[in-house]
């Protein structure tokens, strides 16, 4: 019997050509491929780059800090009580007293990994101006308020590191344990809670200076993992196209792979079939005793007898 081979049996046909990759699969994958290269290249890398520029750059201004003078407060804050991003860290000295009775805590920042309550009393200094200032922490077990020491009331002269002014936080102040609490150091905020005119910057006291609770720690110089992350998403971004490209070049060549075969098996089916002729094959009759013993004695040689023989002797003398 012969059986023909035909390209067109198969149940799915192939698209041909370039049409392959125009079908809703292809299409989303690219799409996905090429915006995940862009977020990657164009914001997620950026992204940790700057990051890791802005740890170089406020560590160079702690080393910068401990390296130059300490300068009044006049010298360094402008008349708004505010200091370029620059010489954040850099190190004041304010001469005036605290008002501890318009202290606000920050509610439940951590610091060293465990919860804790920062005291900000504003302190007037001699020219009238008042600033902001950081006295440190104490650490709490949850929302408990721990007993905080008062800030003295005395003139005092205090050394602080100048520090930047955060953005508004998400909460509003709030009232607990008989403290004004706020969830950041929002001067603008504290201003309006407090009724006080304050500086748009703050001081955060340094360890061992009048009215210091647990001094506030400085920033680790450690740089971080952000510049080899960064890199890492310029490799994926990169490497996003390049597989789509392989996937690709990999579906073609699947594809000139399977015209092959099927031009093979095409050139195949072109062959004449061969005519089959019948076959006669007779059964097989029993051997005869004689045939047998033959047979058994080409087997054998003439190391055995052969009883057979006798055997038909016997009957032949008998008839």
């Amino acid at each position: 019997m012969n059986t023909r081979y035909s390209g067109n049996s198969r149940a799915h046909t192939k698209t041909k050509g370039w049409k392959t990759f125009l079908s809703p699969g292809w299409i989303i994958s690219a799409l996905l491929i090429v915006s995940f290269s862009y977020a990657a290249i164009s914001m997620l890398a950026p992204w940790q780059l700057h990051k890791d520029d802005d740890i170089v750059a406020r560590n160079e201004q702690i080393v910068e800090s401990f390296e130059r003078d300490v300068v009044p407060y006049t010298e360094l804050f402008d008349a708004s009580g505010q200091i370029p991003s620059t010489q954040e860290f850099f190190r004041v000295s304010l001469t005036g007293h605290y008002l501890p009775d318009s202290e606000v805590l920050l509610r439940l920042r951590p610091v060293d990994s465990g919860p804790a309550f920062q005291s900000l009393t504003p302190f007037e200094l001699d020219n009238g101006r008042i600033v902001l200032v950081n006295r440190g922490y104490v650490s709490s077990e949850g929302t408990i308020v721990p007993e905080i020491a008062a800030a003295p009331s005395t003139p005092v002269t205090i050394i602080g590191f100048a520090r930047k002014n955060e953005g508004v936080p998400g909460s509003a102040p709030m009232e607990d344990s008989g403290y004004t609490q706020v969830y950041g150091i929002h001067t603008e905020q504290i201003s309006d809670t407090t009724g006080l005119d304050l500086g748009t910057d703050y001081v955060q006291v340094a360890e061992g200076e009048p009215g210091v609770l647990n001094a506030m720690p400085i920033p680790q110089m450690d740089r971080g993992n952000h510049l080899s992350y960064g890199f890492q998403w310029i490799a994926f971004g990169v490497m996003g196209p390049l597989a789509l490209g392989y996937f690709i070049w990999a579906e073609m060549r699947e594809r000139r792979r399977d015209k092959e075969e099927r031009q093979q098996m095409a050139a195949l089916d072109t062959t004449e079939p061969v005519e089959e002729e019948a076959v006669v094959i007779e059964a097989p009759t029993a051997p005869t005793i004689t045939q047998a013993a033959s047979k058994r004695r080409s087997r054998y040689g003439d190391q055995h007898r052969n009883h057979y023989e006798n055997i038909s002797k016997r009957d032949e003398e008998r008839f």
